[in-house]
């Protein structure tokens, strides 16, 4: 998994060039619910790896939150997160100042498709725009998000739904991806052909080679009413119960929780399956914004800063005569000395060792 080492200027100077700026408020939706397992030991699921501070001295959470600070620009974040991690996001949302985000806290986990139907159903405005990210991915050039986000806008206020491409660095197989159609819509913008599953390496490469092929990120731009019309036409049942379950919401200052019996007849569905590859209307901005969806200490190690020998080094932790390796401590100091190119992870009485390549793997430790 790649992580873009330096920022995409000319990307974003292009958006700004072609682009005049449309002035609308947007409402930033903040998934935090994953369980982030392929990080483990680390991640836990008493603290998941969006409240790490894995990539800075901020965690991934905190990062996204403050990627959408600037209130001339987005109105306070509704976050969307498991009712088990509430005091966590509050605790989180605190430490960086943020007092006026609402909080739907999720009595079980249905997929994103139904939190974001649970957002959009929350906000005062129909027709209000919503910017829906994950909270454990990382962004280095929020200069060319931004701009992304500015191209955008005048397609999503006339209705069309819309994502950010990740403009690929390698043919990677453990992303979706996203075949653009050819003519632009606006300067910068294409109307999505089709999406394309995690592909096998031999299809990632032509895609890759024709050039007409993004990254699915993840990350979503549209108006409130427009993504509940589209599920009352292709997923009534997921809307009529998100309904119900905000209607028997309980709520206690900033914090709304959907009533539980609802929202567990909910079907559970992504909101790729249930709406993108649904919907008529959909925009892609291709973008280079040193994106990294951090899913494993693998991709821990390509973003994080090397030592010289090209060790990714974190908390308690002595090396000598090792190169390539990435070592985390939270707590017991590890000490190393003649061995390269290994994953080395320890959190309270947890230990990983795994060579580098194969941190996919971790999964199978966390179930137990």
């Amino acid at each position: 998994m790649r992580f873009d080492d330096e920022p995409f200027i000319s990307d974003s100077n292009r958006y700004r060039a072609s682009i005049i700026e449309v002035k609308v408020t947007i409402t930033p939706v903040i998934l935090s619910g994953g369980g982030g397992t392929r990080l483990w030991p680390m991640s836990t699921p008493d603290r998941p790896k969006q409240f790490q501070a894995l990539t800075s001295d901020h965690t991934m959470f905190q990062l996204t939150v403050l990627r959408v600070m600037d209130r001339s620009r987005f109105d306070a974040p509704i976050i969307v997160a498991n009712a088990a991690h509430a005091d966590l996001v509050e605790e989180q949302l605190a430490a960086i100042g943020v007092s006026d985000a609402t909080l739907i806290l999720e009595p079980c986990a249905r997929n994103t498709a139904p939190a974001i139907a649970l957002a959009a159903l929350a906000v005062q405005q129909p027709n209000v725009t919503l910017l829906v990210m994950p909270s454990d991915h990382v962004i280095k050039d929020t200069a060319a998000f931004d701009a992304a986000t500015t191209a955008l806008l005048p397609l999503v206020e006339d209705g069309w739904l819309a994502t950010y491409g990740i403009s690929p660095t390698g043919a990677e197989t453990g992303y979706g991806y996203i075949k653009m159609d050819e003519a632009e819509l606006t300067a910068a913008v294409r109307k999505v052909n089709r999406f394309v599953e995690k592909p096998d390496s031999e299809r990632a490469q032509q895609m890759i080679a024709g050039g007409d092929h993004v990254w699915n990120g993840g990350i979503f731009l549209f108006r409130a009413d427009i993504y509940l019309q589209i599920l009352s036409g292709h997923a009534p049942e997921m809307l009529a119960q998100s309904k119900q379950a905000m209607d028997g919401a309980t709520r206690l200052g900033a914090r709304i929780t959907p009533d539980h019996d609802a929202f567990a007849a909910c079907p559970s569905d992504s909101i790729d399956y249930a709406v993108m590859e649904k919907a008529d209307r959909v925009a892609v901005a291709p973008v280079h914004m040193g994106w990294s969806d951090v899913g494993s200490w693998d991709s821990l190690h390509e973003i994080g800063e090397k030592d010289t020998a090209g060790n990714v080094l974190s908390g308690a932790v002595r090396v000598h005569g090792a190169t390539g390796n990435l070592v985390y401590s939270d707590g017991a100091r590890i000490s190393v000395h003649g061995i390269d190119n290994l994953i080395v992870v320890a959190n309270g009485t947890e230990i990983l060792i795994m060579p580098r390549g194969t941190s996919q793997k971790v999964r199978d430790f966390a179930k137990d």
